[in-house]
Formats: C-alpha cells, sequence, structure tokens
C-alpha cells in the first residue's frame, strides 16, 4: 500500500462545499452518506436522483421548470431535464456587483479588472449591438480572439441572444480556421487585429480579410483592439448602429445606455457551444455541446470537485482554442474571479506564472504536465522565490501527470496543496476523472471518477475489469454528452466516434486502470496504445520513464509494423546542454528496463528537433505512425508545428540521426 503524497486536513474536509453538499443530500434524501465513495456509488446507481440534485443544489436560474428529468436509459439518445427553458449566458451573469470578476495579464502590458457589475454592462452593449445586426437565437457567432476579457464578453452576449459560440486562436493557420468555421456558417466574426507572443507582436489583419473573404457567410466583422483597458475610452462619442457597414469596431459597441439584459429562453439541449476534433484524421468533426448539460456539469466539476467558492480566484492557462478556456469562464456561476492569461507562460522567463500567483493571490492554479516538467528541468523553486500563501490547488490536464510532476509540486511548490490531476475532453466540455477535496493524493494517480459518470474500464471482449488496464467506458447517460455533431445525417459521426466499439457504451478512448481504492492511472490513448508480441503498452508507461530525464525535454513513441508485429520506436528531444550517443541510449534502455519492462524497451530510438502537437498542446503519435508505414497525413494544417513532420519523413526514408541498439 503506497503512502499518499498529501492528506487533507479535518478543517480543510469539514468546509469543503462536497461536506455540505453531502450534508444536504442526507437530510434531503434521507440518507446517511459518511464518505466520497458512498455518495458516488449512489450518483451513478440513481442518475437521475443525483442529476436533480445538481439542479436543486446549483440554483440553476431557469423560467420554465423541467417536465422529466430524463427521456430514455439508453446512452445513445437521451434527453435530460425536457421542458424546462433557460438561458447560459444568465447563469453565469447571475451576479452584478462590484467584486472582481475577471482580471486580465498579458504579455508587456498592466494588468485590467472588471468587475461583475462593469461585464454585466459591457455584455449589455455587445447583445444590443449583435441585436441591432440582425442576430437572433440559432445564429452561430464565431471568435478569432485571443484569452482576453473581449472573448468572454463576446460569447455571453452571443448565448444571451440564443445563438451558439464557437472560437479559435488566432495562431491557428487560415486552413485550420476555414475547415471549422466554413461548416457552421457563422454571421458574426469577432476577431483579435494583433497579440504578443513571447515578446514580439503578432499581426492578424491579412488573416481577419482572408476568414471573411473565404467564409462567405460572415455578414460583420468585429475588430477587437490589440490592447484596451475598458476605462479609458469616451464612450459617448460613438454611434456604431450603421446597419450597411461590415466592418465595426469592438471598443465604440459598448456604448449602450441599457444596463438590462433580455436573455432569450432556451430549451435545456439547446446548442451554447461548437468545439472541434483535432482534425488530424480529417477534416474536424463540429461537436455541439447543450447549454443545460454544460451548466450543471461545470457547477459539480466547479463547486464539488474543484471546492471552488465565491471568495476563489482562479486561473488556468489555456486559449480559446481549447475546451478548458470554455471550463474556465464557467467558474463565473460560482461567482469567483477569473485570471486570463495571453500570451507565453514562459515569458519573460518561467517565473511568470508564478509572480502572478503571488501577484494577484490565486487559490486555483490550471496548469499542464509540460509546464511543471520544464520548470522543474529549469532547477525553479518557486516556494523560495514567491509567496504562494493564497494557494489551495493545482490544477493539471492535457496529458497524465508523471511521478516527478507530483514529486515536484510537494517538494518546490508547496506540500499543502491538493494537486488535483484531471481527465476527460472537449468530447464532453468537461471530466470524467477528476479530484475530491476530501480524498487523498496518491502518486502519479488522478483521485476520482467524476459523480454521476458511470466510468469503467472494459477489456477488449467488453468485460468490466478492476485493477488492469483497459478501455475508458462510461455506461449511464450524463447531461453534458454531446448533443449531436454538426451537419452529420443521421448522427453518423456521433456514432461512430463513440458507440461503434461498445454497444450502448460510451467509449472514450484512452487506456486507463482503476486500481482498488478507485484511483485511476491513464496510459494515453487508445488508438496509440502500442503492441508489441500482442502485450498492451500505453504511451504514456514511457513519456514518464524518459520525460524524467534531464536530458530529455520532450518525447513521442509509436508502434510501426513489422512484419507481424509492432515494432516501438522512440523519438526525443535534447535538452541543449547535452549530445545524442550511444551512452545516452544505454541511459534511456536502463531506465525504461528498471521502471517499467523488458517489453517497454524500444527497438529504435532517434533524436529529433521538436514534437508534433496540436493546436492545444497535444502530442500527435498518428501522424508519425501513419509516415512510418508509409501511409500519408491527411490534414498537417491541423498542427500547431507542421513542418516538424519533415524531419520524421526523413528519419524514415534515411535512417539520419539515429543510433543502432
Amino acid at each position: 500500500m503506497k503512502e499518499p503524497l498529501w492528506i487533507p486536513s479535518k478543517s480543510r474536509i469539514d468546509n469543503s462545499n462536497i461536506v455540505s453538499y453531502i450534508n444536504w443530500i442526507n437530510k434531503k434524501y434521507r440518507k446517511s452518506f459518511q464518505n466520497y465513495d458512498d455518495l458516488y456509488n449512489w450518483s451513478v446507481d440513481n442518475i437521475e436522483e443525483f442529476w436533480e440534485s445538481i439542479w436543486i443544489y446549483s440554483k440553476i436560474i431557469h423560467s420554465k421548470k423541467y417536465d422529466s428529468v430524463l427521456i430514455s436509459k439508453e446512452m445513445f439518445g437521451s434527453k435530460w431535464f425536457n421542458g424546462a427553458k433557460l438561458n447560459f449566458a444568465e447563469n453565469l451573469l447571475k451576479f452584478n456587483d462590484d467584486k472582481i470578476a475577471i482580471i486580465s495579464s498579458r504579455e508587456n502590458q498592466p494588468n485590467i479588472y472588471l468587475t461583475y457589475k462593469e461585464l454585466n454592462k459591457y455584455v449589455c452593449s455587445i447583445t444590443v449591438a449583435l441585436k441591432n445586426m440582425g442576430i437572433k437565437k440559432d445564429d452561430r457567432i464565431a471568435g478569432f480572439v485571443s484569452n482576453i476579457p473581449e472573448a468572454i464578453i463576446a460569447m455571453l452576449a452571443a448565448t444571451s441572444l440564443g445563438a451558439v459560440w464557437s472560437s479559435c486562436s488566432p495562431d491557428f493557420g487560415i486552413n485550420s480556421v476555414y475547415d471549422r468555421f466554413n461548416q457552421i456558417k457563422p454571421k458574426i466574426l469577432f476577431a483579435i487585429e494583433e497579440y504578443s507572443y513571447n515578446g514580439k507582436p503578432i499581426d492578424c489583419k491579412k488573416k481577419i480579410k482572408l476568414i471573411k473573404k473565404k467564409i462567405t457567410s460572415i455578414e460583420k466583422v468585429i475588430l477587437i483592439s490589440k490592447f484596451f483597458d475598458f476605462k479609458d475610452f469616451d464612450y459617448s462619442k460613438h454611434n456604431p448602429t450603421n446597419k450597411s457597414k461590415i466592418y465595426f469596431r469592438f471598443n465604440p459597441l459598448l456604448n449602450s445606455k441599457s444596463n438590462k439584459i433580455k436573455f432569450v429562453q432556451t430549451d435545456f439541449n439547446h446548442p451554447v457551444y461548437i468545439m472541434y476534433s483535432s482534425g488530424t484524421t480529417g477534416i474536424p468533426k463540429c461537436i455541439v455541446h447543450g447549454a443545460g448539460g454544460t451548466l450543471l456539469q461545470h457547477f459539480k466539476e466547479h463547486s464539488l470537485h474543484t471546492d471552488l467558492k465565491r471568495k476563489d480566484i482562479i486561473f488556468y492557462f489555456t486559449t480559446c482554442g481549447w475546451m478548458m478556456w470554455n471550463w474556465l469562464v464557467s467558474t463565473l456561476s460560482i461567482g469567483s474571479t477569473v485570471v486570463l492569461y495571453d500570451g507565453n507562460p514562459a515569458y519573460p522567463n518561467l517565473n511568470k506564472l508564478w509572480h502572478l500567483v503571488e501577484q494577484e493571490k490565486i487559490s486555483v492554479f490550471g496548469t499542464s504536465p509540460k509546464f511543471l516538467s520544464i520548470c522543474e528541468k529549469n532547477n525553479l523553486i518557486p516556494k523560495n522565490n514567491y509567496n504562494l500563501k493564497s494557494l489551495r490547488t493545482i490544477l493539471s490536464t492535457g496529458s497524465p501527470l508523471s511521478s516527478e510532476n507530483f514529486k515536484w509540486i510537494y517538494k518546490n511548490v508547496k506540500k499543502d496543496v491538493l494537486l488535483s490531476s484531471i481527465s476527460g475532453g472537449t468530447d464532453i466540455i468537461s471530466c470524467f476523472m477528476l479530484g475530491c477535496p476530501t480524498l487523498p493524493v496518491y502518486n502519479e494517480e488522478i483521485q476520482c471518477r467524476g459523480l454521476g459518470m458511470k466510468v469503467e474500464t472494459f477489456d477488449e471482449n467488453g468485460q468490466t475489469v478492476i485493477n488492469k488496464k483497459g478501455e475508458l467506458v462510461c455506461t449511464k447517460p450524463f447531461p453534458s454528452m454531446p448533443v449531436y455533431f454538426w451537419n452529420d445525417k443521421n448522427d453518423t459521426k456521433y456514432r461512430s466516434a463513440y458507440f461503434e466499439r461498445f454497444k450502448n457504451v460510451w467509449h472514450h478512448g484512452d487506456f486507463i486502470k482503476i486500481n482498488k481504492n478507485s484511483g485511476i492511472i491513464v496510459y494515453g490513448r487508445s488508438d496509440s496504445t502500442l503492441n508489441p508480441g500482442g502485450v498492451r503498452i500505453g504511451t504514456s508507461e514511457i513519456y514518464r520513464i524518459v520525460e524524467a530525464m534531464y536530458e530529455i525535454t520532450d518525447s513521442l513513441v509509436i508502434g510501426k509494423k513489422e512484419k507481424n508485429d509492432i515494432q516501438i520506436i522512440l523519438f526525443v528531444v535534447l535538452n541543449k546542454k547535452y549530445k545524442f550517443s550511444k551512452n545516452l541510449i544505454k541511459k534511456i534502455q536502463l531506465k525504461i528496463r528498471m521502471n517499467a519492462t523488458p517489453r517497454h524497451i524500444p527497438a529504435k530510438i532517434y533524436s529529433v528537433e521538436e514534437i508534433p502537437r496540436t493546436i492545444s498542446g497535444k502530442k500527435v503519435e498518428l501522424a508519425v505512425t501513419k509516415i512510418s508505414n508509409g501511409e500519408a497525413v491527411l490534414n498537417a494544417d491541423a498542427l500547431i508545428n507542421p513542418h516538424s513532420l519533415k524531419n520524421y519523413r526523413d528519419i524514415f526514408k534515411k535512417d539520419k540521426n539515429s543510433v543502432d541498439i
């Protein structure tokens, strides 16, 4: 039995939101739950009762109550809270006071602070402007935007009218933007004219004109200035009501005299967001998420699992092209303060975000294993340089946390902090597995499965297994399932994405193990799982070992077809202080043998300049696997660094940069 890295104090447990919720459940439903396991088991055995309790407990704002909680016990085709009427933006704007709602930090600029009262006022103005432009319920509004307050204001204005919001980051290439937005035919485009990354200004004006030209459905473009502090602008001098104009500026639109937003009421399952699959295997799929399901799922995760309170200040490093932006913005419904960061998290140095924690007294800090590993390898000790007294919780997602990540946090950041690894996806705009403030933290493990999420591990025959590696599945419906895919006749793509492998069971595509104590270890994507000699190996099993080495800054592992078997091939990006050599190869081999098994040892190891990644930062094993097997990579534009693939093509053509093993 391994020892926990962190155990919550009695005071933290007693004052947690989840304990308050358990007490409420025990009283309302005459239960006698004592702990998280009791609550979880009830939540998945009684999903209708559980999700109805979240509706009540969250005090969701609605104009009409539901007629039924759930229609159809089948996963595919299930409908939640039929008959209910509500508005997504209204629930995120329930507070209208002088508490700070948004803190915006960006490169080489002073921070901007907006109160909830100001946020409501600005959203009202943009809502009026959109209405004057003819926007109505069901219209699509697109954002080509960076992570700044204007993006949140635009999204809330769009959804207040019952319109559907979809966004991507301005670092997307033109083809990637077209592949996404052209499918959904937006009427309005919000676009950032310029942003900064790594201290350099990035001009987006040419991109914006090309987007407008290529996507003919766009009727109006609302341009967002590179820097706008909201305080020093005379709105009274501007009257942007000329309906014949195509290009508008965001700032003058904030001149509405009205402070009352008229929230258009929609069905519980009415589309609120359109998000996209990575697009690495073809044109991205358009995943449509419903208003009510997103609200309830996010409230559950923020309040009960993250223990977020109104007094909290929450940060997550993200862009507007990743679902974590949508997740972060939903914390407005709790009334917390949201901290946005736009730029390179390592500019001007790796201390930037830790300084931000101290400066703004951030209590919940969201990051990635990659960032933590870089901090470790650069010998950062944040606790020695910054006052981190406010920090209660560290969240991490994007890839599995390594053992070294866990140990580094508790040694170099803070001993008394909840390190919460979370895992889910764009597909569900939320998490399957995440943290809990009343449970201990164990090395390499996600603490628990989410309430109301009947997550199991299936073997290849569709049988439930415990304490063994297998497929992540969800065997009961949940309200944040996509309502449908855009332009998906007969739900063909939707069924194929999640319900093709196991009948009436959500197959997520992750390779995991659920321990006897209900902790979860993620081993990577199923489609990138290695299978040498018939033994399934998760790619993260190798990443954890290799990327813990100081000589290695990044890595990628694939399975190459070799006769009737799979050959494991490892690619490493070296720390600049080290050279690729036979001695390093032997060291990598030994590390893998000692910390895994001989079967995990790669047949070949290559040095590469960089690892191909999606725009949201995820490794793309599949593209390199295709190259290794002589197959075409269909949509390289979905990568943030498509040029990196040439390195791999050269390797497999000429076997360059390799060292024989």
